[in-house]
């Protein structure tokens, strides 16, 4: 008896199609950006702004790093 509940069980828990499972992924992922607190102009310019602030220094931490190893090298090997 509980042979013949288990297979019933595993016939209605076959996985859709995969139109219909593409249809609920779209539907699912709607809900969730409807739920997305989205930033404001001005919070999204302050973080932009900071972003190149920081890639801006660091290319130049970098280019410094660079240049100094270069010589560094150039020494040793002159």
């Amino acid at each position: 008896m509980v042979k013949k509940s288990a297979q019933a069980d595993s016939k209605t828990e076959q996985t859709p199609n995969p139109i219909s499972r593409l249809a609920q992924y779209i539907e699912d992922s709607r809900g969730e950006l409807r739920k997305v607190t989205w930033p404001t102009l001005k919070e999204t310019r302050k973080a932009t702004f900071a972003v190149l602030g920081f890639v801006a220094v660091m290319a130049v931490v970098l280019g410094l790093v660079d240049l100094g190893l270069s010589a560094i090298i150039k020494s040793i090997l002159s």
